[in-house]
């Protein structure tokens, strides 16, 4: 948050962020002496990987995977860390820990590194307040090679990525324990492609009797594969399939698992790719007329994630945190009619985006949508339109169709009110001037006999 919920006052006995810093940094000093067998991986690193970028990457991900994050609050523990040996023996250690042993780790592999305070939340609001140490609740760390700035978190677990693509912590601003005594803002990540693409491909029977078949495929990238690869870690591959299959259970009652879904993580990449497979069979596609009123949806766009604020006597502006973008596509196969999704409409706002598109064919239909964030914040006087513009995704994210519609042979010819009226209408005036044309002959005819006489 950058905008005070309700009036505080500060009370401070540091004139300035310096006088923290004086008060930390002599616990934060890099160790020099780490226990042989860690020390032995610290040298393989640097074996291995000469470019600086990959030894960061890699000391990284030691303290990251091999030290477990235990929370130790208490008393001195709440500011002062433990020594690194102390921390690599016991196996686990909290953040100001393992940002230490992040810290001492990289020193020793020739990086130039520090510990940096930071606040989970309320970091990005930290410029507005007065100096303290209580201002923090996090440790995090600040690399530097050559004129590039990378921010690590070590607390993080399984993170992906090499240096150009990591996912870097934005907690606002941060204090490093150096001799600059100074608040620094971190960078927030801008995302320029979806980092979560899911794709639904529906085949429709082909005849009767067989079932309906349902392939998922998602991708994540970014900080979103970060957290899934982190997420599939913890739980049994088994877990992760029920809870997909009662995803999808939900909107078609009755389908199965056709197979456990298939996990691909390419880490380096920091790219997390799934595979499902479900089958609906034929009698559970027929009942409570679930092909007629077929549901597509899109899921994981993030819109169940946007605050949806009370805007009565609101002065304040509504966070809506680090920015997302996502796509859902779905593809409908096997059908006997072309299906229009003319009725799709966009919601574009200088706030967030959602884009759809569609296309047909006489046997498919595809739909996809694009989710954004465009700001980080809604101002007060817009949250009514914010609010509408809510509601108004969750609209234009969820459908149904009725796919057992047939579209009829080329050689029947189809009613058309309109033509046949038109046809009706020239018929008349084609039969008006058949028995008009010669009355008024015969009248024009009698009229010379009766002058003429």
């Amino acid at each position: 948050m950058t905008y005070p919920g309700w009036g505080s006052v500060d009370v401070a006995s540091t004139a300035n962020w310096q006088s923290v810093v004086d008060a930390v940094a002599p616990y934060y000093k890099p160790a020099t002496v780490f226990p042989p067998a860690f020390a032995a991986k610290l040298d393989d690193i640097a074996l291995r990987h000469p470019v600086p970028e990959d030894r960061m990457v890699e000391a990284m991900r030691l303290v990251q995977d091999q030290i477990r994050y235990v929370s130790l609050s208490m008393g001195a523990g709440s500011y002062v860390p433990r020594d690194p040996a102390t921390v690599i023996l016991s196996g686990f250690g909290d953040c100001k820990d393992k940002a230490l042993l992040l810290v001492s780790s990289l020193v020793r592999l020739g990086i130039a590194a520090e510990v940096a305070l930071a606040d989970l939340d309320e970091g990005r609001a930290l410029d507005q307040h007065l100096p303290a140490l209580r201002d923090f609740d996090h440790a995090i760390v600040k690399a530097r090679i050559g004129t590039k700035t990378y921010w690590l978190d070590a607390t993080n677990y399984l993170q992906g990525g090499r240096a150009h693509n990591l996912a870097q912590p934005d907690y606002g601003f941060a204090l490093p324990l150096s001799s600059t005594g100074g608040l620094e803002k971190m960078p927030s990540p801008v995302l320029t492609s979806p980092s979560i693409q899911i794709a639904e491909e529906f085949d429709f029977p082909r005849k009767p009797g067989d079932p309906l078949v349902l392939t998922v495929f998602s991708t994540y990238e970014d900080a979103d594969a970060d957290w899934m690869r982190g997420n599939f870690a913890s739980r049994s591959l088994s877990e992760v399939s029920d809870a997909y299959l009662k995803y999808y259970n939900k909107q078609y009652p009755g389908i199965q698992t056709i197979a456990k879904p298939e996990i691909v993580d390419r880490r380096d990449g920091n790219i997390v790719s799934v595979k499902e497979s479900y089958r609906l069979p034929a009698e559970a596609l027929a009942a409570n007329d679930l092909a007629k009123n077929f549901p597509i949806r899109a899921a994981d766009l993030g819109n169940n994630s946007l605050p949806t604020p009370t805007i009565v006597d609101r002065t304040g502006p509504v966070s809506l945190g680090s920015q997302f973008y996502r796509r859902h596509k779905v593809t409908v196969r096997n059908l006997k009619a072309r299906f229009s999704g003319e009725s799709m409409k966009n919601v574009v706002t200088p706030y967030l985006s959602l884009k759809a598109s569609w296309s047909n064919t006489p046997t498919e239909f595809q739909v996809e949508w694009n989710f954004q964030t465009l700001a980080s914040e809604v101002p007060a006087k817009a949250i009514a339109d914010y609010l509408k513009t809510v509601d108004d995704v969750a609209d234009q994210i969820r459908w149904q169709y009725d796919f057992t519609y047939e579209e009829p042979p080329a050689d029947v010819q189809l009613s058309d009110p309109a033509k046949e009226q038109r046809q009706t209408v020239a018929s008349m005036l084609l039969l008006s001037l058949l028995v008009g044309v010669p009355l008024f002959i015969a009248y024009r005819r009698g009229k010379r006999r009766a002058f003429g006489s």
